[in-house]
C-alpha cells in the first residue's frame, strides 16, 4: 500500500501551522495577537457539531445495548475510574506544589493586582454551590441545551432517550438506524473541517505568543513549569502504567492519537477533537456502546489535567500570599478541589471558575491571586486539555477492556500501524453503516 506525500499528512500540516503560528507571534506580536479569530473561528465550527455528536453517539451505543443493566454497569465502571483516577491526579498535583514550591519566591503585594480581570469569574463563582452544579444539570429545555452546546445537559438527555429506545422494542429500530446514520453524516462534516485544523492551530499559537509573549512571563515561568512538568508525569508514569496494566503501550497511543494531541497542542481545547477522539477510539477496538458513554462522560468528570491545575494553582496562591497550610487545611482543600473539579466543564468559563470558587471557599487564601494567572492560564491550558485528551482516551481503554469490549488483537494491530487498520490521516471517513435497512440488527464494530 503506497503511502501519501509526507505534506498531505494532517499531522505535519498542524505542526507546520503551529510553528508558523509561534514564529509570527514572536516576530510581530501585533499581527499575531490579531490572528485571534482564526482560531477562535475554527473551535467554533467543531463545537456547533459537538451536541448532535455526543447525542447520536450515546443514543446510538445505549439502543445497541442488551439490557438496561448494561448501561448501568458500563457507568458505574466508568464513574469508578474516573474518581480514583482524577483523585490521584489530585495529589500529585498537590505534592508537587508542596515541594517545587513555585509561588515562594514572587514578592508581589497583591493590593496591588487588578482585580477587575478576574471579577466576571469570581462572580460567576459565587452561584457554583452543590445545588446549582446538579440544577445546571438539568436543561431548561432540551432546544436549549442543544443551542448552549451544555456537554452534561446534552449527555443527561441524550442517556435518557438511548434508554427510551433500549426498552421501546421492535417500535422504535427504524429511529435507532436514522440517528445511526445521522452519526455518519455529522462525523462526515467534522471530517471535512479537519482540513482546516493547521489554519486553527497557527491562528491559535500566533494569538497566545503574540497576545501574552514569553519573556514578560519569566516571573510565572516556575508555575508553568511546574505544570507541564506534573503534567507530564501524570501521562507518562500513571496513565503509562495503567495503560500497560491493561494490555497496551501508552507511547503507540499517543503515535496513534498524534494529530489529535497536536490540535489540542494548537487550540488549547480538547473539544476540537472530541468527534475524532470518539470515532478513533472505535476504530482502536473498543465497543461502540462504551466508546459513546464513556468519551462524552468523561470530558466532564475526567479532567486530570484540570485536577492538576487546579490543585497547583491553588498551593501557588497559598505561597504567594505568604499563607502556611496545615496539614488538616492541606487535607480540606484536597476534598474540596474533588467536589469542585467536576464542575469545571458544567459551567461557562471552565476552570477559571472552579478555582475562584474552591478559593472564594479557603477564607486564608485571597481569591484576588487569580489575577496572577490572567495572563499565564491560556499558555498552561494547553497542558490541561492534553492531559484531559490523553486520560479519557485511557479511561475508555480501561473501562472497555473491563467490560470485556475491547478487541485486544485489532487494538494491538491499529496500534502497531498496521496498514488498513488505520484511519487516513488528513481525513476522517466514517464507517460503513450498521443499518442499511429498518430492519435494526445490533452490532459491535470491532
Amino acid at each position: 500500500m503506497m503511502r501519501e506525500p509526507i505534506y498531505k499528512s494532517l499531522f505535519v500540516q498542524v505542526l507546520v501551522g503551529i510553528v508558523a503560528g509561534v514564529l509570527l507571534g514572536y516576530l510581530s506580536p501585533e499581527y499575531g495577537a490579531a490572528m485571534r479569530p482564526i482560531g477562535d473561528g475554527f473551535i467554533k465550527l467543531i463545537k456547533m457539531l459537538i451536541a448532535p455528536i455526543v447525542f447520536s453517539t450515546v443514543v446510538v451505543g445505549i439502543a445497541q445495548m442488551g439490557a438496561m443493566k448494561d448501561v448501568g454497569r458500563i457507568g458505574f465502571r466508568a464513574l469508578v475510574y474516573f474518581e480514583v483516577v482524577s483523585t490521584l491526579a489530585l495529589v500529585i498535583g498537590l505534592v508537587v506544589a508542596t515541594l517545587m514550591k513555585p509561588g515562594s519566591g514572587l514578592m508581589i503585594n497583591l493590593a496591588d493586582l487588578d482585580v477587575q480581570s478576574v471579577a466576571a469569574y469570581t462572580t460567576a463563582s459565587q452561584k457554583l454551590t452543590t445545588t446549582e452544579f446538579l440544577m445546571n444539570v438539568i436543561p431548561n429545555t432540551v432546544v436549549d441545551a442543544f443551542a448552549r452546546g451544555e456537554i452534561l445537559q446534552v449527555l443527561l438527555f441524550s442517556v435518557l432517550f438511548g434508554l427510551a429506545l433500549l426498552g421501546g422494542g421492535a417500535r422504535v429500530k427504524p429511529l435507532v438506524g436514522l440517528i445511526d446514520q445521522l452519526s455518519h453524516a455529522l462525523f462526515g462534516i467534522i471530517g471535512m473541517l479537519m482540513r482546516l485544523a493547521p489554519i486553527g492551530a497557527f491562528g491559535g499559537m500566533a494569538f497566545t505568543v503574540g497576545r501574552y509573549g514569553i519573556g514578560s512571563l519569566v516571573s510565572l515561568g516556575q508555575l508553568m513549569a511546574g505544570v507541564y512538568l506534573t503534567c507530564g508525569l501524570f501521562i507518562f508514569i500513571v496513565l503509562g502504567a495503567i495503560t500497560r496494566l491493561a494490555g497496551l503501550s501508552l507511547w503507540k497511543l499517543l503515535r496513534y492519537i498524534r494529530e489529535e494531541i497536536l490540535i489540542v497542542a494548537g487550540t488549547a481545547s480538547s473539544e476540537t477533537v472530541l468527534p475524532r477522539i470518539i470515532e478513533k477510539m472505535e476504530n482502536l477496538g473498543c465497543r461502540k456502546s462504551v466508546v459513546g458513554l464513556v468519551i462524552p462522560t468523561g470530558y466532564s468528570f475526567n479532567l486530570d489535567g484540570t485536577a492538576i491545575y487546579m490543585t497547583m494553582a491553588t498551593i501557588f496562591m497559598a505561597q504567594v500570599s505568604g499563607v502556611h497550610l496545615s496539614m488538616g487545611e492541606t487535607l480540606s482543600i484536597l476534598g474540596l478541589l474533588l467536589l469542585t473539579s467536576k464542575g469545571a466543564a458544567a459551567v461557562t468559563g471552565g476552570g477559571f471558575i472552579t478555582l475562584a470558587a474552591t478559593l472564594s471557599a479557603i477564607p486564608a487564601i485571597p481569591v484576588a491571586g487569580l489575577a496572577l494567572l490572567v495572563g499565564v492560564d491560556r499558555f498552561m491550558s494547553a497542558a490541561r486539555a492534553l492531559t484531559n485528551l490523553i486520560g479519557n482516551a485511557v479511561a475508555t481503554i480501561v473501562v472497555a477492556r473491563w467490560d470485556g469490549a475491547l478487541d485486544m488483537d485489532r487494538a494491538r494491530m491499529v496500534l502497531n500501524g498496521d496498514a488498513d487498520a488505520d484511519l487516513p490521516d488528513e481525513v476522517l471517513t466514517p464507517p460503513e453503516p450498521i443499518f442499511v435497512t429498518p430492519t435494526y440488527a445490533p452490532s459491535e464494530r470491532s
